[in-house]
């Protein structure tokens, strides 16, 4: 297939149509444009919360009959911002291939496919690679979180994508090339990348320490909305000195609390509370031992410590979201949620600082259900690199 024709899906036809939920990981609601309701295979187990809101367009396909499958329907692709992005893993493998073929990844011109899911010992790696006698082993990896010019991978936890840097680091033993692990950024919008050391420290802190024995090659990609490549593809810088001092268990954090019915709760001290079902932001800070303090948080316990532990013992349910940093970001984050959302009860939280509160309420929308929530939080996880 030529170079500026390369179609994922070939000339199977591609229907619109527009997010309502999604119930796990694998599966979406949608609704087509003739108005009928479909359940949908998400072949992507990522987050994707900053993506999928409802009536976020989707691009979707017909599966092929099958006993075995639940869904009539694959969700393959989505509409952000003006931009198609790819959001099927499954494919991303056939996109390297292309790059690979047509040469499109500088570093790695003059190599070629030898063999793809090609198993080594216990373990198996996309392709190997071939340039007279020399072989390199080379790993794919999809990305879809990306934003103020950042791309960050991955956007939820993955002990098989961190053990697969180890394998590869490994494989530099047995006297073959540096092994290459390659992102596929599904964006030319990004300029840099980034392990995502809020959401997966194990997975940062291992590529980092596998860099000396491993390749770490992020390449950006565009997308027509027919799902076409485009023919533009760039190389990401990987800001290394930034990652060294920023991937740490350090910084401040976001917990979200939903409250499923309104009730008084006695805030220690501080008074009480009269508090209307929905959601809470509560805004917080560890500059040691942060995944210590959200597991803290995330646990109901009998002996309270801060004000945050006892509207924890009402809550229903608790997100946490770590938000990594050298810098002491506490009570700028709590001024800019103080923008977004009034404040709950005064001083809640802040008997340190001079903050007003540290306690916001959100209502009966999910934080992680508003677009100007997500902004805010890509605002502080993914600031520009300072080297």
């Amino acid at each position: 297939m030529g170079e500026r024709n390369f179609r994922p899906f070939g000339s199977t036809r591609l229907r619109r149509a527009r997010f309502v939920a999604r119930p796990n990981r694998f599966l979406v609601h949608c609704r087509l444009r003739s108005g009928d309701l479909i359940e949908a295979f998400l072949p992507n187990p990522g987050r994707m919360d900053e993506m999928l809101f409802p009536d976020t367009e989707l691009t979707v396909i017909r599966a092929a009959a099958s006993a075995t499958r639940r869904t009539q329907w694959t969700c393959v692709g989505l509409e952000r911002d003006h931009e198609a992005i790819l959001l099927d893993t499954h494919r991303t493998n056939a996109v390297a291939q292309h790059l690979l073929e047509a040469q499109r990844i500088p570093s790695l011109t003059g190599w070629r496919i030898a063999g793809s899911e090609v198993t080594v010992g216990h373990s198996r790696f996309d392709f190997l690679l071939q340039r007279g006698g020399q072989r390199l082993w080379l790993e794919v990896k999809s990305c879809t979180l990306f934003g103020n010019g950042s791309a960050m991978f991955p956007d939820a936890v993955t002990e098989r994508g961190r053990r697969h840097l180890q394998e590869l680091a490994h494989l530099r033993q047995t006297g073959a090339a540096r092994p290459v692990v390659l992102f596929v950024v599904h964006s030319l919008r990004p300029n840099w990348f980034l392990p995502d050391y809020h959401t997966d420290l194990a997975f940062s802190r291992t590529l980092l320490a596998v860099r000396p024995q491993v390749r770490v090659l992020p390449v950006a990609v565009g997308w027509n909305r027919d799902f076409s490549l485009r023919d533009e593809t760039r190389m990401l810088r990987i800001p290394w000195t930034h990652l060294q001092r920023e991937v740490h268990d350090r910084g401040a954090y976001l917990l979200l609390l939903r409250l499923p019915e309104a009730r008084k709760v006695q805030i220690g001290r501080l008074g009480e509370l009269q508090a209307d079902a929905g959601w809470y932001i509560y805004v917080g800070s560890a500059m040691a031992g942060l995944d210590a303090r959200l597991r803290r948080h995330q646990r109901r316990r009998k002996k309270f410590h801060w004000h945050i532990d006892y509207l924890r013992q009402a809550a229903a349910e608790v997100v946490a979201l770590p938000i990594r940093s050298s810098r002491r970001q506490e009570c700028d984050l709590a001024a800019d949620v103080a923008a977004l959302y009034k404040s709950a009860m005064p001083r809640f939280g802040a008997s340190d600082c001079t903050c007003s509160s540290h306690l916001f309420q959100a209502g009966s929308t999910a934080p992680l259900d508003d677009p100007a929530f997500h902004v805010l939080l890509q605002q502080y996880r993914m600031p520009k690199p300072k080297q």
